[in-house]
């Protein structure tokens, strides 16, 4: 299965479409960092503008220099639907050109950080750090499945995110392409934002295969029963070929952003397979991938123990 997924259309960008990158994330993974990076790299950045004044700002005259933006639960006015809505009325804005960055980090990361600034949580100013951490990502699992590009801070130190953000947001020569992989679950629905999709339902599915089944597709003995079945190696071929001779023709086009989803039943085996293989090849390739798991987060992701 190729195509636009019917829930968003992506209107045809001017040439001159201002740059927009939305900043977000939970606290204490590294927001206020980015937006620094980004403001050095020659962005003009806000943080914690009200959603209710963006409208308004990028109605106003044209600005000569790419916006960020930060945004988190600690801005005014904020509400997951109010900026899901937000970020579904900009994709539609022809003369915006946006990315979602989440910075994500894990739990027990977060709770060291907060220990070793002494800092209380914003969603729990007056208990234990770890019930705000909590409170939070399951706040934000929504915009998290929404981001365009999601870096993950746990590992990282200062110098090692600027490097990230510079890697994906600096300028360069020619215009700069993120390319992001995914893999879902049919029975879920189609992934939000994406620009492809491909069925890997034709594969064989390790699902039914006892040995296999708890495991996911990441794991070196569901990946090599999955590549052994005869139709894997000329599906994965083409659609590397595909992908090779499209991104090109994105970048020379202006986009920024192109997601690439590939789906199977329950999102565990066949799909994260094939995005694993793929981000991979792409990797080697020179190209910069970001991946996401759907299922994977939702099962293992979004409650994250401290």
């Amino acid at each position: 299965m190729l195509g636009k997924t019917p829930d968003r259309q992506l209107p045809d960008r001017q040439l001159n479409a201002a740059r927009l990158v939305l900043v977000t994330g939970p606290a204490g993974a590294g927001r206020s960092t980015s937006i620094n990076v980004l403001e050095d790299l020659g962005y003009e950045a806000i943080d914690n503008m009200p959603l209710s004044l963006l409208p308004r700002l990028l109605d106003g005259p044209a600005r000569p220099r790419p916006l960020a933006l930060g945004i988190d639960t600690r801005n005014r006015e904020f509400s997951v639907t109010g900026l899901l809505e937000l970020i579904e009325n900009l994709s539609a804005r022809p003369d915006t050109d946006l990315t979602v960055l989440y910075l994500d980090c894990r739990s027990n990361v977060l709770l060291r950080r907060y220990s070793e600034t002494r800092r209380r949580h914003p969603m729990a100013p007056s208990e234990s750090p770890d019930t705000g951490i909590f409170r939070e990502l399951e706040l934000l699992i929504p915009i998290r499945n929404r981001a365009d590009t999601l870096v993950d801070t746990s590992d990282l130190n200062v110098h090692q995110l600027r490097e990230e953000i510079e890697r994906w947001f600096a300028p360069a020569t020619g215009r700069h392409l993120a390319l992001s992989l995914q893999s879902f679950s049919y029975k879920r629905g189609l992934p939000r934002g994406t620009n492809m999709v491909f069925d890997c339902r034709f594969l064989v599915n390790p699902h039914w295969d006892p040995a296999l089944r708890a495991l996911d597709g990441r794991d070196a003995q569901v990946a090599a029963y999955v590549a052994a079945d005869p139709r894997f190696s000329a599906f994965f071929d083409r659609i590397l070929d595909l992908i090779q001779l499209l991104l090109p023709a994105f970048q020379e086009e202006g986009k920024s952003h192109l997601s690439i989803a590939f789906g199977c039943t329950g999102g565990q085996h066949r799909s994260v397979t094939i995005v694993e293989t793929l981000a991979k090849a792409l990797a080697e390739g020179g190209r910069q991938v970001s991946i996401r798991h759907r299922e994977l987060e939702r099962r293992n992701g979004d409650k994250k123990p401290v």
